[in-house]
């Protein structure tokens, strides 16, 4: 069954939770992530089957009453996108020595960086952060072989490349151990 992720953003809190609300009553969709974001914002990331989202989306655009600030839905993605926004990543025994970071000025653009790295390579996506005591900012964090690595992190590059929103990216070849002790 193809999976998707659907991100609203909304100007007001207070809507975010009556939105948050309505989206989980709409479809049998997953909460991945519902928080206040800089500067004063609400984020709510639902994950599901690919109807099941666009019709949570779709109420959620309905109830958000002139406060959304952005939309993402993301059709067929990879299964690692799930486990990496919510904090439940495993590092594998065989994870290679390579460390990918891409960090993005908008938050949630971070989403559509990460799907493209991990179809791009043999890698495992370890986090992807949006937003929280980040400023507004997004990053993704992925492992494997170098050259699986830079494979990776090129195609997230070039995934949001024309928007603008790239702040930095780094390939770390010899990645210390302690870069990854949140995982071990």
């Amino acid at each position: 069954m193809p999976l998707a992720i659907g991100i609203l953003e909304l100007s007001s809190i207070a809507a975010g939770y009556l939105v948050q609300d309505g989206m989980l009553k709409a479809a049998d969709v997953k909460l991945l992530v519902a928080r206040t974001i800089c500067p004063g914002k609400y984020m709510i990331v639902v994950g599901g089957n690919v109807s099941a989202v666009q019709t949570a989306l779709d109420t959620g655009e309905r109830l958000a009453a002139g406060f959304q600030v952005d939309k993402i839905f993301l059709p067929n993605v990879d299964p690692q996108l799930f486990p990496s926004l919510t904090g439940s990543v495993e590092l594998p025994q065989t994870k290679g020595k390579a460390l990918g970071i891409i960090e993005t000025f908008s938050s949630s653009s971070i989403v559509w960086a990460a799907d493209a790295a991990a179809k791009a390579a043999n890698v495992t996506l370890l986090r992807v952060h949006i937003a929280m005591a980040v400023g507004g900012k997004g990053f993704l964090l992925l492992c494997g072989d170098v050259g699986a690595v830079k494979a990776a992190i090129a195609a997230g590059i070039e995934e949001i490349k024309d928007a603008g929103i790239l702040v930095n990216h780094v390939v770390i070849s010899n990645a210390s151990e302690e870069l990854f002790k949140d995982y071990i």
